[in-house]
C-alpha cells in the first residue's frame, strides 16, 4: 500500500485526490489536486509537478497524460502527479496566485500560518517531500517569456541531483539558480534529487507537452522503474544564467531566438517608443547562448527582458 496524507492507493491500482490547504471565499476546498499510480512491484516513488505557476500550461497536460499511459500492473514504485499545484494561479491564468499574489517558486519553505500561497508551499513541504523520493518540477517559460529547453540542476547539489538531470534528455543544463525559494530547494535539503525541466512559452504547444513527456519517460527508465534503457546524450553543456533588465518601458522586439548563441556584443533586443524611435538596445554581455526571451512586447523599466547563457563546460556521462 502507498499512502500520501489521507490518499492510499493499493498495490496495482491507481487514485486521485486532494491534500487540502485551505477553503476560497465562495466555499470550496482548495488544496493540491493528487493523481497516484502505485505499481504491482517495489522500487521508488517519484514526484513530478507542474502548474507552480498558473499560465505555464504544457507540463500540466504533460502529467496527465503521461501518468494515464503507465501500467500499474508493471510499474516499479510509485509515481505522484499533481498537474496542478497552483490552482488559484490557473485559475487567474498568472503567474502568481489570484488570492495573494505570491510567486510560489520564490517562498518555499512556506509558512503553515501565512497566506494562502504560505500555507500551500507548507503543505507541500510537510506532507508531500516525506512521501516521495525524487521530484521533478515541469515549466515553461510563461504566457509571457519563451525558455530554450533546458534542465535546471542546482548548484551545490550536484551529486545528489545530476544522474536524473542528465535523464531529462535536454542538452543544455542550467548550473545554479541563484534564487532561492523554489520547489526544488526543500527537497534537495531533504537530501532527496530535485530537478526543474524548462520547455517552450509564451502559448500552448503539443510539441512541448511532448518533450516533458519524454523527459519523464526516460527519467522513469533511468529509475529503472519501467522497461527499457535511459537514453543519454554524449555530452551536455552547462551554463549559468543572467536576467537582463529593461531600462526603458516600451514596445519589446526581440532579435534572437532562445536557444541561439550569441557573441559579446550582439544585438538581441531593442525596446521603441510609439514613434519608432529606438529608446533602448539589449546586447549579450558575453558570449554564450540565450536561454530565455519576453514574448509580451509591453515592457517596463525594469522588467525581465533576455536570460543570457554563459557557457561554463560540458558533462560526458
Amino acid at each position: 500500500m502507498y499512502s500520501i496524507d489521507s490518499l492510499t492507493v493499493a498495490p496495482g491500482e491507481r487514485a486521485q485526490g486532494l491534500i487540502p490547504v485551505g477553503t476560497s471565499s465562495y466555499g470550496v476546498e482548495l488544496g493540491i489536486p493528487l493523481i497516484v499510480v502505485n505499481g504491482a512491484q517495489d522500487g521508488p516513488v517519484l514526484c513530478v509537478d507542474a502548474g507552480v505557476h498558473g499560465d505555464e500550461y504544457d507540463g500540466q497536460e504533460a502529467i496527465r497524460r503521461v501518468l494515464a499511459e503507465i501500467d500499474p500492473a508493471t510499474l516499479r514504485g510509485t509515481v505522484v502527479g499533481i498537474p496542478c499545484l497552483n490552482t488559484p494561479a490557473f485559475e487567474a491564468a498568472a503567474r502568481a496566485s489570484g488570492i495573494d499574489h505570491l510567486n510560489l517558486n520564490r517562498i518555499f519553505p512556506g509558512d503553515a500560518d501565512g497566506s494562502y500561497s504560505q500555507r500551500l508551499a507548507a503543505t507541500f513541504v510537510e506532507k508531500v517531500v516525506p512521501a516521495v523520493d525524487a521530484v521533478v518540477d515541469l515549466h515553461t517559460g510563461g504566457a509571457y517569456g519563451e525558455i530554450a529547453p533546458l534542465v535546471i540542476l542546482q548548484g551545490g547539489y550536484e551529486d545528489l541531483a545530476t544522474d536524473i538531470a542528465l535523464a531529462a534528455g535536454h542538452e543544455l543544463v542550467w548550473k545554479g539558480g541563484k534564487w532561492g525559494g523554489t520547489v526544488r530547494h526543500p527537497v534537495l535539503e531533504a537530501g532527496k534529487p530535485a530537478i526543474t525541466i524548462e520547455c517552450g512559452g509564451a502559448t500552448y504547444r503539443e510539441a512541448n507537452v511532448e518533450q516533458h513527456m519524454n523527459s519523464v519517460r526516460n527519467i522513469l527508465r533511468s529509475l529503472g522503474m519501467t522497461d527499457g534503457e535511459a537514453e543519454l546524450r554524449d555530452t551536455y553543456t552547462t551554463v549559468s544564467g543572467t536576467f537582463a533588465r529593461s531600462a526603458s518601458g516600451g514596445f519589446f522586439v526581440a532579435h534572437a531566438e532562445p536557444g541561439e548563441t550569441c557573441k559579446e556584443g550582439d544585438l538581441i533586443a531593442t525596446i521603441t517608443d510609439h514613434y519608432g524611435n529606438t529608446l533602448e538596445e539589449v546586447s549579450a554581455p558575453q558570449e554564450g547562448i540565450v536561454l530565455w526571451v519576453r514574448r509580451i512586447r509591453t515592457v517596463r523599466p525594469g522588467d525581465e527582458v533576455v536570460i543570457f547563457g554563459e557557457v561554463l563546460g560540458e558533462i560526458r556521462p
